[in-house]
């Protein structure tokens, strides 16, 4: 025997079932279950349905079918015959049939189908006779198949691309239109037979004027030509874009399901409809749907009529004067809902169910698991749990990282986006949505602020004395940078909406405007971000609030944090952040970065005290300006360590290269110049011997320490006795001090010599017998990596710097890749932004090297993630799998890292070497 091309379902049973949606596609693999599973067997009209198979051998063989398929289908439509008692082209008793898609995932409205097949001119008396004389419903469905059938399969199948609007079904609709005149009326459901008749008969026309040929009149060519079409159509335009979004395969292939067509546009007594068993919108427990009398599938989802609610619960402003289909037809209404409650109960999982009501009876048509929003999905999956219908794994699996993401921040409205265009696309490089006015300074961004206005900061590219300004903005767009530029990082790290790398936008900070596609956009004027998709949109755009649910999120997140092995900490620089982290679940912070109280609020005494720690020429200078820099460091270490209750603080020493820290401003020079007692001459030459070809390589980091050893003697002092203080009055601390661009042993050794003789002064000081604390590094440096091994034997614990590992490695400025970027990914040189998931060929095989080389000579060496990656759940399942301790994160970022984090468990649970391995 040869291979099964061709699985029958109906009449109570089915020759496939729902674990062959890989052969059957979702849609024939839910038909048959739907059809033929003992605990269902639905009223399902019979069909059959052509495998996936099939589709990719057509594509391999030049749009050939394989060798006895033709016989299996005419096997399988006897069956359905026998079923239905009536015949496929008879011209007393004719078979009609639907021809649909089915792809092993869903992809609404991406392929195509063709629905009546099987009428003509010879089977039209038959149907009529079959519907009681009603002439007006098979005129109808005849119009119909003419339309899909010359768009689908004469015009989109056949490869002809016309001009805009000049389609054939865009032609037909005209010719419609003029119909609907002559009668006087603008529905179509008030022509007559009469009128139907006469159109189909000048469709008929049209289509040989427009496309040159016949439409055909036989019933076999017209199901053939639906099949090639459905097959066609897996490599149009829409659905190849459609999967390149979904990172569908496209070697997957479609199915074709054949099945007998059930009529709602049969009179008052018939209708069809969609619904959901529970709300996709909300989530809510309630049968939710629409439905349209006298009418058949299309119409529901094209919106020529307004579909009326099924129920109360379906009600809406826009439908409440519509009559419910519990009203008009109860005894139906009651089969279906009992349908939906055993389909949902059957899937265990929430289900989009189509159904048609032919003359007062129920047929389902198709069944499938429903999309939903993320509150939905986050509701759905916890109340399932609560109900006992799935595991808390199974939760977990359902809900995605970005549908949790719409949780936590507000969004654009759908029904606004879907009716304006955006003016252009960046980078998504902040969540969620943002509206106001045009800015082009950080210090109106903070005026307007204080005056109560919401306001959009757009520059070329931000800089660190831009903090204000972007604090006080709603959102950032910048015309340069990338995922990890400046405004991308500070704007994730508050959880802001910000659009990077917008490279359309000219940008004229002096003439304050913005001119794009020939639209000049002036201060002032407004724009809202959508920051999850990297768009921009002219003027204020309706908001939703998206973070309703926060309840029903706290709950799902306790439901990961049963499942997940990773610790989730989070990048945090003030307590205010720290506290946010907390009451997100971090379980302590991961990268606090000493030089950020430096920047933005508060900031002006300690950055003048800074400014003179640089200008300074001597030692008598610098330790006098270190000690003047001391309690404001002392304050902020203090601040977090308390908020963090006890869990681990990761403390970076001060890393930023001494350049970004000389003021520009003329005043600001002149009173550092007269706090040092030095002339402005002096200042300037100081100040330019400050600058370097390459200061992200040059002297910041372990370098200041090791040049400038009380500098690391300050902030050591600040984190200990930071610490002291707190235990002294009772409360738990636990600080880990890291230092950051080490390449060498050598050079943490030296640092350590200096932590080691002020944590002696520190107790002797407190009183104290021991301060529990780590020392450890940052690993970014490639030859960090390789000589891990050595490193270890000094430092307690490992994070991975992964922004500048990343930048390192590849050689790429994550600040200036903005402009090769895009046309790498297109070209498929890199498959995504190394900058927002590891790159695990390179960057992860030294990772890897790095844990081996690390817990060889130390194999209690605590290891974790601090680059941006710690927030990507594609990132998030490497160190899982690379055998991490924790990974850390922005702070708004946390729950997501909680879920991805349960995910990795589950989606390696099946490697014994990942099952096994226990964590602290």
């Amino acid at each position: 025997m040869g291979k099964k091309n061709v699985y029958f379902f109906g009449g109570g049973k089915a020759d496939g079932n729902e674990s062959m949606k890989n052969l059957l596609g979702g849609k024939g693999a839910n038909l048959a279950e739907m059809a033929g599973h003992p605990a269902l067997r639905l009223p399902v009209p019979p069909g059959f349905t052509i495998t996936t198979e099939v589709c990719t051998y057509y594509y391999e063989h030049g749009k050939k079918y394989p060798t006895g398929l033709k016989e299996e289908v005419e096997k399988a439509l006897k069956k359905v015959e026998v079923l239905m008692g009536r015949k496929f082209g008879d011209a007393e008793n004719p078979l009609l049939v639907s021809v649909r898609s089915g792809a092993r995932k869903s992809m609404p409205g991406m392929m195509e189908t063709v629905l009546n097949v099987g009428l003509t001119e010879k089977t039209i008396p038959g149907l009529i006779k079959q519907a009681g004389g009603n002439g007006r419903f098979v005129y109808d469905a005849y119009r119909r198949l003419i339309m899909m059938y010359s768009d689908v399969v004469m015009e989109k199948a056949a490869g002809i691309e016309p001009k805009e609007d000049m389609g054939i079904r865009k032609q037909l609709e005209k010719v419609m239109d003029e119909a609907k005149k002559r009668r006087g009326t603008k529905s179509d459901t008030d022509l007559k037979a009469e009128d139907l008749k006469m159109l189909c008969a000048d469709f008929k026309k049209k289509i040989k004027e427009v496309l040159g040929k016949e439409f055909p009149d036989e019933p076999m060519a017209q199901l053939w030509g639906g099949i090639g079409a459905v097959f066609s159509s897996w490599n149009g335009k829409r659905a190849v874009a459609y999967r390149n979004i979904e990172k569908i395969p496209h070697e997957w292939g479609t199915a074709v399901n054949v099945q007998t067509m059930v009529f709602g546009n049969m009179g008052d007594d018939s209708a069809t409809g969609v619904a959901f068993t529970r709300n996709p919108g909300t989530g809510d427990a309630s049968f939710y749907g629409e439905y349209l009398i006298n009418a058949q599938g299309e119409d529901v989802v094209a919106g020529i009529r307004t579909p009326a609610p099924i129920n109360k619960y379906s009600q809406s402003e826009h439908n409440k004067e519509l009559k419910l289909l519990a009203d008009i037809m109860p005894k139906v209404y009651k089969e279906l809902f009992d349908i939906q409650k055993r389909l949902e109960k059957h899937y265990r999982d929430m289900q989009d169910i189509e159904f048609t009501i032919e003359k007062d009876r129920l047929f389902m048509l198709q069944c499938r698991i429903g999309k939903r929003n993320g509150p939905a999905a986050v509701k759905i999956a916890t109340d399932m749990v609560k109900e006992k219908f799935i595991s808390k794994e199974e939760a977990v699996a359902r809900v995605t990282p970005e549908q949790l993401d719409e949780l936590l921040h507000p969004i654009i409205a759908p029904s606004e986006e879907k009716i304006h265009k955006p003016i252009a696309k960046g980078l998504p490089a902040g969540p969620g949505a943002a509206a106001g006015v045009v800015v082009f300074t950080s210090s109106e961004a903070v005026r307007l602020k204080k005056e109560g206005k919401k306001v959009i900061l757009v520059r070329e590219e931000t800089n660190p004395e831009d903090i204000d300004g972007m604090r006080a903005a709603e959102a950032i767009l910048t015309a340069r940078g990338g995922m990890t530029s400046h405004a991308a990082l500070v704007a994730r790290g508050w959880g802001k909406c910000c659009v990077v790398g917008c490279s359309a936008l000219e940008v004229d900070a002096n003439k304050k405007e913005i001119e794009v596609e020939g639209k000049i956009i002036k201060e002032g004027d407004a724009i809202t971000l959508n920051g999850t998709k990297g768009l921009v949109y002219l003027g204020f755009l309706k908001m939703i609030d998206a973070s309703s649910e926060n309840e029903i999120l706290n709950e799902f997140l306790l439901i990961c944090d049963s499942i997940r092995v990773l610790k989730i900490r989070t990048n945090a620089d003030t307590p205010e952040d720290a506290a946010k982290a907390r009451q997100f679940g971090a379980e302590g912070i991961g990268l606090f970065r000493t030089e950020h109280m430096f920047y933005g609020k508060g900031s002006e005494e300690p950055l003048f005290r800074l400014r003179k720690m640089i200008m300074s020429s001597s030692v008598q200078e610098r330790q006098k300006a270190v000690d003047e820099l001391f309690p404001y460091v002392k304050s902020s270490v203090k601040g977090t360590l308390e908020a963090m209750e006890g869990f681990p603080v990761t403390i970076r020493l001060l890393d930023p290269p001494l350049h970004e820290f000389v003021p520009h401003q003329e005043a600001q020079r002149e009173n550092i110049a007269k706090s040092l007692n030095i002339p402005m001459e002096e200042f300037v030459k100081r100040a330019d011997g400050l600058s370097e070809s390459n200061p992200m390589m040059g002297h910041r980091g372990v370098r200041l320490g090791v040049t400038y050893p009380e500098v690391s003697e300050m902030q050591f002092r600040a984190i200990l006795e930071s610490a002291a203080e707190l235990i002294k009055a009772g409360k738990k601390v636990f600080p880990e001090i890291m230092i950051p661009v080490v390449c060498d042993v050598k050079e943490l050794e030296d640092q350590l010599v200096i932590a080691k003789k002020v944590y002696a002064e520190v107790l002797t000081k407190f009183g104290l017998k021991k301060i529990d604390h780590m020392f450890g590094t940052m690993i970014e440096i490639p030859r960090a990596v390789l000589v891990a091994d050595k490193l270890a034997e000094v430092a307690s614990f490992f994070s991975f710097g992964t922004n500048d590992l990343t930048q390192m490695t590849f050689g790429f400025s994550r600040d200036d890749m903005g402009s090769f970027l895009q046309e790498y990914l297109k070209k498929g040189i890199l498959l995504e932004d190394p900058f927002q998931t590891v790159d695990q060929v390179g960057v992860g095989e030294l990772i890897r090297m790095g844990i081996d080389r690390g817990r060889k000579t130390n194999p209690k060496l605590k290891i974790g993630i601090c680059g941006e990656h710690g927030g990507d759940p594609r990132s998030i399942d490497f160190c899982y799998r690379a055998g991490m301790n924790y990974v850390s994160c922005s702070p708004f970022r946390v729950p997501i890292a909680r879920l991805a984090s349960a995910r990795a468990v589950l989606a390696n649970q099946m490697k014994p070497q990942i099952k096994k391995r226990k964590r602290t």
